[in-house]
């Protein structure tokens, strides 16, 4: 049998996976990761904890045949990484140096659009070859699959979904440094911001008053227990989130739409949030797609990885 690693590199821990290349998990760990000296020991780090734990657990290092990682940057097609401000790098040739040190063949990805493909893999869109991913979490990122192959653009920067400017009339900055950003509206950030915003002026009453700070987790909970200042503001949320989907849905015609991220936990009250507004901005066919929240979650990852080896 052959294997395969996948590692999702993110500012905090790397989670690693042992795949067989039909896409079964056969074992899966964490180690953290170390940002110390501009992250300079991280890679080492990726493979030494490879060679440990597939000795440890019984499976051959010579029975892979690859290793792919998913990192929070934008990435070439030659496995370059322009930055990765969190780990503390600037220019970094990932995959040659991953190769180097680990002796195997690498394939790299930017992390949202390898959650994208194990959610087409294994999880929420299996059997679908197009489809649209967005994560909605501390930012909004996405990843789109065209007939089965991951669309990364010519710079690496396709389906940057989080920085489509939406909102022109927007004076607060986005981190990129344009305004008006879908993840200043949609992201956990962005809900919470946004109901403070509409709080502040003190008009509307609302069980989140009460609150010391204001969660996304909140407004949604706030939400569904039928308040309706909350219930706006997750209606805001949809009808931006829907007008910038449809867009996409205007060059890419996706059979789905995955929803995943830490927003998502809220469940079905995110879609149905988004699903009205939708259709309301498309038209023919465009409105038959189907909105299904993830289902790998914080696995994902690591499952797009290791599919990296084998598209």
């Amino acid at each position: 049998m052959k294997y395969i690693f996948g590692i999702d590199l993110g500012g905090t821990t790397v989670k690693n996976g042992i795949f067989t290349t039909e896409g079964q998990l056969l074992y899966k760990w964490e180690i953290p990761t170390d940002t110390s000296e501009n992250g300079k020991n991280i890679l080492a780090d990726i493979v030494a904890t490879c060679k440990e734990t597939s000795a440890r657990q019984g499976y051959a290092y010579d029975r892979f045949i690859g290793l792919g990682i998913g990192v929070p940057g934008t990435v070439t097609r030659e496995g370059n990484v322009q930055s990765c401000v969190n780990l503390g790098w600037g220019y970094t040739e990932v995959k040659t140096i991953l190769e180097e040190l680990s002796g195997l063949p690498v394939m790299v990805g930017n992390d949202a659009d390898v959650a994208a493909l194990g959610e087409m893999w294994q999880g929420a869109g299996k059997g679908c070859s197009d489809m649209v991913m967005v994560t909605l979490g501390t930012g909004v990122g996405g990843g789109v699959i065209a007939n089965g192959k991951l669309v990364r653009g010519a710079h690496g920067f396709g389906a940057e979904i989080g920085h489509m400017r939406v909102d022109f009339e927007e004076e607060a900055f986005c981190n990129c440094g344009k305004r008006g950003c879908l993840e200043q509206y949609c992201s956990a950030n962005g809900i919470a911001r946004q109901a403070k915003i509409a709080l502040n002026d003190g008009s509307r009453e609302s069980s989140l008053n009460k609150l010391k700070d204001i969660t996304a987790k909140d407004v949604f909970d706030a939400a569904k227990a039928g308040d309706e200042f909350a219930m706006d503001q997750v209606n805001n949320f949809g009808e931006r989130l829907a007008v910038a989907l449809s867009y996409i849905a205007c060059v890419t015609d996706p059979e789905m739409f995955v929803i995943g991220g830490g927003v998502s936990k809220a469940g079905t009250i995110v879609i149905d949030a988004i699903k009205p507004y939708y259709e309301e901005n498309t038209y023919g066919r465009q409105r038959d797609v189907r909105f299904v929240i993830a289902r790998l979650g914080n696995d994902a990852g690591i499952y797009g990885s290791a599919k990296l080896l084998i598209e």
